[in-house]
């Protein structure tokens, strides 16, 4: 019961702009599975989730693969130190990096493991991410704007 749980909140978390663990519970209850505000903040230790800002300044939880959140941290450091800017074509993601950053940048993006990503190509400003689906592409950038802040 708790690893279909688990996989249904990471199902919700990737699907969804959820921020609270009440909205989390809720959507959880309406899916089928009964639980308490207490289990799922069990559920976000467990997980080793975070939350991520979103444009606008509100927050969702996040699902980085890494369970060390200060490996995230620096991932997500290296990611803001060099974004400049981001673009979608198809279902690739182009990033715009400092000059020299690009490689970083990709490495960082790679070591998330985020669902969407299939892997990562760097040249010296640029970083092309080959991304499953072109729908998935949008949310990639959506989701990459909010690990950065914009």
């Amino acid at each position: 019961m708790k690893k279909s749980r688990h996989e249904k909140i990471v199902e919700l978390i990737e699907k969804e702009q959820i921020g609270t663990q009440e909205e989390l519970a809720k959507r959880l209850n309406e899916a089928g599975f009964l639980v308490t505000q207490a289990t799922v903040s069990r559920d976000i230790r467990q997980l080793h989730l975070s939350k991520v800002p979103l444009p606008g300044g509100a927050q969702k939880y996040a699902l980085l693969q890494n369970n060390d959140s200060q490996l995230g941290d620096k991932y997500i450091r290296v990611l803001k130190d060099g974004f400049v800017s981001v673009d979608v074509a198809g279902n690739l993601l182009v990033l715009k990096t400092v000059s020299g950053m690009a490689m970083a940048v990709a490495a960082s993006i790679d070591a998330m493991k985020l669902h969407e990503v299939v892997g990562s190509i760097a040249g010296d400003d640029t970083v092309m991410v080959a991304v499953r689906t072109p729908e998935e592409t949008r949310l990639l950038m959506d989701k990459i704007k909010g690990l950065i802040g914009e």
